[in-house]
């Protein structure tokens, strides 16, 4: 037994000794990190040599740790306070009282009770913009001149920027308002999707909502101070925090109608505002990134009550009571022809389809000189009022290109002597009365694919000053499509959706069901009419015969061939006066070119089988050219297709600058 004992008391001072030497090879490659410990070692039993061993290696061990700790903590701190310094300078302030205090001393830290509030920054709403004090000196003392003491709100400024403003206005009692930024999931693409359910079929459209500006309803503001960002570096027009910070600067001047005094908005910004929001027209000034307007409230009330986007309608394609102009409104129905007679009788038809509609309203069209003194002279017969332009060439495109000229639709902004157009293109018809379109607001216009909308007929307020900004973007905007349409829809991104039922497109899109395209074509042909304005695409009817729609007989054209929309069109024609039908004739050498179209549908056995039908219409047999032997033209006709004179009409003068008149 004893021997056994001895035995077990060696194996755990062997044991013993082990760790010991474990523990010393540890500390040994480990100096800088804690050690481990020995924990089924009793301290009792520990002997002098082996402390005074440890502590050699024990204590560097906890000093470097304790060091290390020390230095981690101090860099801690040293990013909480820088990371607190660049928000407090570079933030847009959220901080929200009702009088700051002024302080000689221009302290960069005034105000900083927001950054416990808030603890990141939205980059969506934060301007780097540098602003020029003097200037915004200058506007507070003309505002301030104009009578009493100056009450201000600031939207969207960094605490640095606040005390500035503080500072520039010692007598004005000046507020930091608080806007709740959008949820990040409200996407311009939200705000404008491609399709809505407007017919309400499966659902009710509606828009998201962006957060209310916050704002004391007691305190009314003589200037509404607003910092926008602009990122060029992408789609700063489609920009949701920019919108929402306008937007939020029109419902708190808008909120004070009552008064004499007039409410000022600034916005400091590199980016030009909203041109239909905040109307050139009411601009007091611009100055550099300075853009100062005196807006009229009840105008800019009217135009907030409308949707933020084109999420919703603006106009309800069921509603009961439709919107009436306001009374003493100058408005009229315009319309463009340059560098062609083709659209001639499209826009005679045009005409005569708002007067069967029943409107009464005037009627302007633009033409330039390549519209000959004949032409103009049905025009007028047919009830427009002849205006003569230079037309403006489109900096992008290719010489004698289809839209080499068609950038002369900037020339309806020129009309001041209208408060409002509808503008139309000269393919359409109006088969329903679209008057109360006078009360809607600029842009107003149907969706088209993505977020645009469709130029073909759109409510326009002339305004030189807005042509002015057209002209001044036409060698920096870059259209989606090379045209007319692209560039708006670059310049006004925000408008407003009204039903399709009011630019209907004839056409059937490629993957349209067969029950999709009775339905499109039983509004083609209803009787009273469902449609207000039906739009021809392709092949335009007084181009073809009168017995069926010739898109038919072209294969790239077939997704626009609607032999009841083509009988609707002829209908209106058969209505005119016999004066006005021969501006309709064919040419010979469309005459020929239809001709060509019918003997490739018959050569490819078309299963439509139109290239079968006799052509009955008397326009054949009537000859409007010097050459009538149209036939003979089949004989070198090759693969070419063209509808133009055989003699082009002599170019115009170039217009390369902006003019200051039509």
């Amino acid at each position: 037994m004893a021997s056994s004992f001895q035995t077990m008391e060696n194996l755990k001072i062997s044991g013993r000794s082990l760790a010991r030497l474990d523990k010393k090879r540890c500390m040994a490659r480990n100096a800088s990190l804690f050690c481990p410990d020995d924990t089924s070692e009793r301290r009792s039993q520990r002997t002098k040599d082996f402390k005074e061993v440890e502590k050699p290696f024990t204590r560097p061990c906890l000093e470097r740790s304790t060091g290390f700790k020390f230095r981690s903590l101090k860099l801690v701190l040293a990013i909480i306070i820088c990371g607190t310094f660049l928000m407090l300078c570079f933030s847009p302030s959220v901080y929200q009282s009702d009088h700051f205090p002024h302080s000689g001393s221009g302290s960069r830290f005034a105000n900083v009770g927001w950054i416990w509030e808030k603890t990141a920054a939205d980059l969506r709403y934060i301007s780097h913009l540098d602003i020029n004090w003097t200037e915004i000196s200058k506007i507070i003392n003309d505002i301030t001149n104009k009578g009493g003491q100056l009450n201000i709100f600031l939207l969207n400024f960094n605490a640095t920027e606040i005390n500035n403003w503080q500072q520039l206005s010692h007598s004005a009692e000046t507020k930091s308002l608080n806007l709740e930024h959008a949820d990040r999931s409200i996407t311009w693409e939200v705000l404008y999707p491609e399709w809505i359910d407007e017919e309400e079929e499966t659902e009710v459209p509606v828009c998201p909502s962006l957060p209310e500006p916050k704002f004391p309803k007691h305190f009314k503001p003589d200037l509404v101070a607003v910092k926008l960002p602009c990122n060029r570096s992408s789609e700063w027009s489609r920009d949701v925090a920019r919108l929402h910070l306008q937007l939020s600067a029109a419902k708190i001047a808008a909120n004070f109608l009552e008064g004499q005094q007039p409410v000022h908005v600034l916005f400091v910004t590199e980016c030009f505002p909203i041109p239909n929001l905040f109307i050139c027209k009411e601009r007091v000034m611009r100055n550099g990134n300075m853009w100062l307007y005196k807006p009229e409230l009840r105008t800019l009330r009217e135009k907030l009550q409308l949707p933020a986007g084109s999420c919703e309608l603006a106009l309800p394609l069921k509603a009961t009571v439709l919107p009436q102009p306001k009374p003493g409104l100058r408005v009229a129905y315009a319309t463009i022809l340059h560098s062609a007679h083709v659209y001639v009788c499209g826009a005679i038809t045009a005409a005569q389809s708002i007067r069967q509609a029943g409107s009464t309203r005037d009627l302007v069209i633009l033409v330039d000189e390549s519209i000959s003194k004949y032409h103009r002279g049905g025009l007028e017969a047919a009830g427009w009022k002849i205006r003569t332009i230079q037309r403006i060439r489109n900096p992008k495109a290719e010489q004698d290109a289809y839209n080499e000229w068609n950038y002369s639709k900037f020339r309806l902004w020129q009309l001041t002597d209208y408060d409002k157009i509808i503008f139309i293109d000269a393919d359409l018809l109006i088969l329903r009365d679209i008057d109360f379109l006078f009360s809607m607001p600029e842009i107003t216009a149907t969706g088209n694919n993505a977020t645009l909308f469709n130029s073909g007929v759109m409510v326009v307020e002339p305004s030189n000053c807005t042509f002015e900004l057209l002209m001044e973007h036409i060698n920096e905007i870059q259209s989606y499509n090379g045209g007319d349409q692209g560039y708006l829809n670059e310049i006004f991104t925000w408008w407003h959706r009204i039903p399709k039922h009011m630019n209907f497109l004839k056409h059937f899109w490629v993957g349209d069901e067969e029950e999709r395209k009775e339905m499109k074509t039983r509004l083609f042909g209803a009787d009273p009419p469902i449609l207000y304005v039906l739009h021809y695409l392709g092949q335009k009817p007084w181009l073809c015969f009168r017995d069926y729609d010739c898109n038919w007989n072209n294969e790239i054209l077939l997704e626009f061939a609607s032999d009841v929309a083509h009988k609707r069109w002829w209908k209106v024609h058969d209505a005119m006066p016999e004066g006005l039908q021969k501006f309709c004739l064919l040419r010979s050498k469309q005459k020929a070119s239809l001709e060509w179209d019918r003997r490739q549908a018959e050569k490819a056995n078309f299963k439509d089988g139109h290239w079968k039908r006799k052509i009955t219409d008397p326009r054949l047999k009537v000859c409007v050219d010097d050459f009538c032997f149209w036939e003979s033209m089949l004989w070198h006709w090759g693969e070419t297709n063209w509808t133009d004179d055989s003699t082009p009409p002599p170019k115009p003068k170039a217009l390369k600058a902006a003019l200051p008149g039509l």
